[in-house]
């Protein structure tokens, strides 16, 4: 690697750290005679796949040269930074021989808007284009779909790529337009639902058609900046969900602001990003699209912001013990789901097992379920309710004090996701 190239890849890897929303699950390319590599084992950025395996992505800017000048950006363009570019030749060549050399497994493709949206978009499907056509490159491609792009672009980069994603970034659009004059939501949702559309109509043509092209096939996603703009997680959390229910999104990311160098005053003063709740949002969504919560389950008028001691499992449970103790002998599956310590998993296996007898504490332990959380919230032939009278405030430091105690752990069953 000469010294041009290795120069723009420290500059364009770096600027690139921003972008969250990158992940490999849902495709499915194997392998095939003449092609060089596959998704289905996808698994020098670590995404995480469906089943939660680790994977490395090249994660890279074609440029960081860009014609908006959105006040969260690092590489706005009034900030004064050391700009460049890739060739489509460069970045291509630069994907396959760190693929060869077993560094990566698929690429992470975004870019600044250079010149105008269909001058980008072109040059990030021309180097998807020739991985795919000239190398043969059969692995995970995921790309940015620029709003603005003509919609033929955006059509032919979503046959070379696993993934297409538009970042909202901004949850309102009155936010938006303060820090990012240059954008609108119509510009974003336009794209959005042309690639939603063209993944229904890619999924029919295939059940006619075995050989039909695939559309991107790991559908798309989005990305949340969280702190750069004032909205709640409750205005956060309703945008999230109505991404899911009504553009079909697989993942929407959030990001914490990380504040930029020369910030800009219409930015907040933020000594560090907002981390904790980062997680906790990223909790809430595993609630709406795993546990069968709703948004304002979540987060209502009265609880705007999620509480950042406690994950909202476990804070929805303190705030409506009406519901609670249940008799995880008879409740049904969806209630279970609801317990504070009962993972996905522990809840099938309390369904599937109760069916040849009743369970008691020492079941629930060999199933992963956290007794010392689940005890407030369950009985069963060996847990009575005797904490049934205790006060939501009296367990939260309950809980809280275990949380502080070496050794302590949450269910194994659930992801890492409700750790702190």
């Amino acid at each position: 690697m000469n010294d041009k190239i290795l120069s723009k890849l420290n500059i364009l890897a770096g600027a690139a750290k921003y972008d969250v929303s990158c992940a490999s699950s849902g495709s499915n390319r194997s392998s095939k005679a003449g092609s060089i590599g596959n998704t289905v084992g996808c698994g020098i950025c670590h995404s995480f796949t469906e089943d939660g395996r680790c994977i490395s992505l090249l994660k890279i800017l074609l440029s960081n040269q860009c014609i908006y000048d959105c006040a969260y950006c690092v590489n706005r363009s009034s900030n004064d930074i050391q700009r460049t570019a890739f060739t489509v030749d460069e970045l291509a060549e630069l994907t396959i021989n760190f693929y060869r050399r077993n560094y990566i497994e698929g690429l992470f493709l975004s870019s600044g808007v250079m010149r105008s949206p269909d001058y980008t978009m072109e040059k990030l499907m021309l180097v998807a284009k020739k991985l795919r056509e000239e190398y043969h490159f059969n692995a995970y491609i995921h790309l940015k779909a620029i709003p603005g792009a003509s919609p033929e672009l955006i059509r032919k980069a979503g046959l070379y790529a696993d993934r297409l994603s538009v970042n909202i970034e901004i949850p309102t659009e009155q936010s938006l337009k303060l820090l990012a004059p240059d954008k609108d939501f119509s510009s974003v949702y336009q794209p959005m639902q042309l690639i939603k559309d063209n993944i229904i109509s890619s999924k029919e043509e295939r059940k006619k058609y075995r050989k039909a092209p695939l559309f991107s096939p790991a559908g798309q996603s989005t990305q949340l900046v969280i702190g750069a703009s004032p909205e709640n997680d409750k205005q956060i959390l309703q945008l999230a969900s109505g991404l899911y229910t009504n553009e079909k999104l697989k993942r929407v990311y959030y990001s914490g602001f990380v504040p930029v160098p020369m910030a800009d005053n219409r930015l907040p003063v933020l000594l560090r990003p907002p981390l904790v709740r980062e997680n906790r949002l990223y909790q809430a969504d595993w609630l709406l699209r795993f546990y069968e919560f709703k948004v304002d389950e979540i987060v209502n008028d009265e609880h705007q912001d999620l509480d950042l001691e406690l994950d909202p499992k476990l804070s929805y449970a303190l705030r409506n013990p009406y519901l609670y103790p249940i008799d995880i002998n008879k409740a049904d599956y969806e209630m279970i789901l609801r317990v504070p310590g009962i993972g996905l998993h522990s809840a099938k296996l309390i369904v599937t097992s109760r069916r040849y007898g009743k369970l008691n504490e020492g079941h629930l332990k060999k199933m992963g379920v956290v007794l010392k959380r689940a005890k407030y919230f369950i009985t069963c032939n060996q847990l009575t309710d005797g904490h049934k009278d205790l006060l939501p405030a009296i367990i939260r430091r309950n809980i809280l004090s275990e949380k502080n105690k070496p050794g302590f752990r949450y269910d194994a069953n659930q992801l890492s996701l409700f750790e702190d």
